[in-house]
């Protein structure tokens, strides 16, 4: 049952129609349950023209298993014809869900989540791999597969996986990398880990395994983190990036498992 006191999505389409029964016809699909969707970040151009939304998906646990939590949408508006357009993503992690909506021309600053909205980055190495993630510098990062479930350890809530190939040649004898997200029980706080391997099919087999602990990739340099801290700040809708459309995933649960999968939600 939905949260009477999370507010439903901004969408500002009132006195606007769908630009053609296509769009009306997906916006209805993508919006059906936006009593499960829970604004985290948005922006609304002074123009009018433009709506951004960053979303959780409450209902994501009643889904396919594996399915990602995180929504984007970018409404457009012709203001004289009285009509919109829209896009939409899926994304495992909010850093891919940012990185979607400054490609699609949202201000970095207004992607940002709001203080103390949602579970923090544990430590440093959690922060400086998500900005990594976030920013994609000279679109180096490709995703391939993600899956997100409750985790079999009593420390941990949620567990998130996402495999992507790195194109940067300083990664090219283990191009694979799984960047892995632990949500602590209590949803105060994560982690994010980045481990590395020659094929993508070592990386599936540790995602269904687990039995060994994740080899972990070299860390980010400060140097680098810099870089990617700049290539945030300049996004572009034209820059390299990490979205993409719902892939097929390694689910770590069972569908049977998914009902009982506590809710992450703001304070």
């Amino acid at each position: 049952m939905a949260n009477a006191s999370v507010p439903k999505p901004d969408y500002r389409i009132d006195g606007f129609e769908p630009a053609t029964e296509l769009i009306e016809d997906n916006f209805h699909t993508v919006t059906l349950s936006d009593d499960m969707l829970q604004p985290l970040a948005e922006h609304h151009s002074a123009d009018g023209r433009n709506t951004y939304l960053l979303l959780y998906d409450r209902a994501a646990i009643w889904d396919s298993p594996g399915t990602a939590e995180f929504v984007t949408l970018h409404i457009t508006r012709d203001i004289k014809q009285r009509t919109f357009g829209f896009e939409h993503a899926r994304h495992p992690v909010i850093p891919l869900a940012q990185n979607w909506l400054i490609r699609q021309g949202c201000p970095a600053e207004s992607a940002e989540l709001p203080k103390n909205h949602w579970p923090r980055p544990a430590d440093a190495l959690t922060a400086r791999l998500e900005d990594m993630l976030r920013a994609n510098p000279d679109g180096r990062y490709t995703v391939l597969n993600h899956s997100t479930g409750i985790s079999g350890s009593s420390d941990f809530g949620i567990k998130v996986s996402t495999l992507v190939h790195d194109s940067h040649p300083d990664s090219a004898h283990a191009p694979y990398r799984l960047f892995l997200e632990e949500t602590t029980e209590e949803f105060r706080s994560y982690t994010v880990r980045e481990g590395a391997f020659p094929t993508a099919e070592a990386a599936d087999t540790w995602v269904r395994e687990r039995s060994t602990p994740l080899p972990l990739a070299p860390a980010p340099d400060g140097a680098v983190v810099c870089r990617a801290e700049a290539a945030r700040a300049r996004s572009t809708v034209t820059t390299g990036g990490l979205a993409v459309p719902p892939v097929a995933a390694v689910p770590p649960r069972s569908a049977t498992a998914a009902p009982s999968r506590v809710h992450r939600s703001a304070p």
